[in-house]
């Protein structure tokens, strides 16, 4: 079944084919969330619902604080907040204790569609993950934990660990 990690001075490098693994399950799970996104029939880009899910899952926050977390340009940030914005879904406002602070914070529309958004992908994960046998599914969940516990942090938006893509 799964076998234990080798010890951090044995470990190899990873071979070929598991590297072109990866690379075609990344792209299929991109693909998963971008059909999520693409079901709406809204015309939300994928940077544009990163940016909703930072605000979703950590409360309002200043547009630096999104910037970072996403790994853009504050003018980035600008950009993509406006059309959220002007489409209903995302608030600015000043921070009472600093004006030149811009405070994003998702409108109830926003939020909505954030938990419908990731309602979607979920079902449809879960859809996907009924093909896989279950020993199987537990050592991929397992090695993806471990795989976040090593990339996480450089690759995760949001402050509190796997935010839903």
């Amino acid at each position: 079944m799964h076998e234990p990690t080798p010890a951090a001075g044995k470990r190899r490098p990873a071979t070929r084919d598991e590297l072109k693994a990866f690379e075609v399950a990344t792209r299929d799970l991109a693909g998963v969330a971008l059909r999520s996104i693409d079901q709406l029939g809204d015309d939300l880009s994928l940077p544009q619902f990163r940016l909703l899910l930072v605000v979703y899952e950590n409360g309002p926050c200043s547009s630096v604080e999104v910037a970072r977390a996403l790994g853009l340009a504050a003018s980035s940030v600008t950009r993509l907040a406006d059309r959220l914005t002007d489409s209903g879904h995302l608030l600015r406002r000043a921070d009472p204790g600093n004006r030149t602070v811009v405070i994003l914070d998702l409108t109830p529309s926003g939020r909505a569609l954030a938990r419908k958004v990731i309602r979607r992908r979920r079902r449809e994960l879960a859809t996907l993950l009924e093909h896989l046998d279950p020993d199987v599914r537990a050592v991929c969940a397992q090695g993806l934990r471990e795989l976040h516990a090593h990339v996480g942090g450089e690759y995760t938006i949001g402050r509190r660990g796997l935010v839903p893509l």
